[in-house]
């Protein structure tokens, strides 16, 4: 066996993209200049990816604050308005929430306990135990929060989510009041116009308030699904966008299917191989300081091709090494092994000898390690070009 790297992923730097940028030629080009520079040659089943923000961009896909009020407004009556469940995050929620803000009389903010839905904490979990507070039952006002726990700030960030939300709203002119509960039917004792603002939960909220009588129920994904006044739009909603400027939001790249096939084709033109393409957002991992596990887009891959369909297939090799051939070693062992990857079933799921190989979506897998590959700061590639992945232990 000679070849002794296996997967890479390099970050590739591209131009600063701006609203009507051609991405087809952008992505294809630093792509092909990274691979001269190099010196990587560009090979079948190679995979690019590009992240949401500089399809967005391109997009022009953008919404004002007072875009979102006017949705809000329209949708829920502009009275007073449940907000349940945000996370907790000045570039992810805090202009969305002045948006919504704006659109009504009265906000009641309901947050979840001891963190939001992507791990952000307001508390800890022995800072309930000690207190003797209930997180699954029990409904804390404003007044009794503080009396409990203070003036907790976030780990990273430094700062204290409820009184910034809090001020937040105010400064709208709306009036607030904030609960902490984790049903979030808790609201509909102070209101049954709702806006449940959860991500991965959100199908659930909305169920469970529309039957215990809410009114108007909606979540972040119904609002600015479509233009409102020159607005982007997006199927996803608010759901996945990022600040842009202090009175403006990014929304989530809307119908980038085919971007990610128009430049698969493209490459097989200039290259004549055939490299797979995916649009990505947030990677799905969780940090184990601050106990966030990132993902606050509705989805990894907006858009993808048809290649990164699938879950992987593959066997544990320190299984096959410890157990069906532990009697072996050297060479003998290295043709076993290699024997036995190219003999694997098409479909090995439940299967001892895959057991901890991760079975989840190929494109989940690949948008975190492109998620970390890029990183969300200075580093400035918005691209990221991975070679190997589809290879396995036989691969030369």
């Amino acid at each position: 066996m000679s070849r002794t790297v296996g997967t890479v992923s390099r970050g590739i730097r591209a131009p600063i993209i701006r609203e009507g940028d051609d991405l087809v030629q952008i992505v294809t080009q630093s792509v092909l200049e990274a691979s001269q520079e190099s010196g990587f040659a560009i090979q079948d089943r190679d995979v690019l990816a590009m992240t949401e923000a500089i399809v967005a961009r391109a997009q022009g896909n953008y919404a004002t604050v007072e875009q979102i009020a006017a949705d809000v407004r329209a949708k829920l009556g502009g009275g007073t308005v449940g907000v349940v469940f945000p996370i907790l995050s000045r570039n992810r929620f805090a202009i969305c929430l002045r948006g919504i803000a704006m659109g009504c009389k009265k906000v009641i903010l309901q947050l979840s306990y001891p963190s939001d839905e992507v791990g952000n904490h307001l508390i800890s979990l022995d800072a309930l135990d000690e207190k003797g507070i209930d997180p699954y039952k029990d409904v804390l006002t404003l007044e009794k929060y503080r009396e409990l726990f203070g003036y907790e700030k976030h780990t990273f960030t430094g700062v204290d989510y409820v009184e910034y939300y809090e001020n937040l709203i105010k400064d709208t002119g709306a009036e607030v009041e904030v609960i902490f509960a984790n049903d979030p039917r808790a609201v509909l004792e102070y209101t049954k116009d709702v806006l449940t603002c959860d991500i991965h939960t959100r199908a659930r909220s909305k169920r469970l308030l529309k039957a215990a009588g809410g009114s108007r129920v909606l979540g972040l994904d119904d609002i600015l699904t479509q233009s409102v006044n020159g607005s982007g739009y997006n199927p996803y909603g608010l759901l996945g966008s990022n600040k842009a400027t202090e009175d403006k939001v990014k929304l989530f790249p809307r119908d980038a299917q085919p971007l990610v096939e128009a430049i698969q084709k493209e490459l097989l033109a200039k290259t004549g191989k055939h490299v797979e393409v995916m649009v990505y957002g947030d990677g799905a991992f969780k940090d184990p300081v601050g106990k966030i596990w990132e993902l606050a887009d509705p989805v990894v891959s907006p858009a993808y091709t048809a290649g990164l369909e699938g879950t992987p297939n593959e066997l544990k090799l320190k299984y096959l090494a410890d157990n069906d051939f532990g009697h072996l070693s050297g060479e003998a062992l290295r043709d076993a092994i290699a024997g036995a990857i190219r003999k694997k079933d098409g479909d090995l799921k439940g299967k001892m000898v895959s057991e901890g190989t991760t079975p989840r979506r190929l494109t989940d897998l690949i948008g975190s390690l492109c998620d970390l590959t890029s990183g969300s700061g200075d580093k400035g590639t918005p691209i990221v070009y991975i070679q190997g992945y589809f290879d396995n232990y036989t691969t030369e």
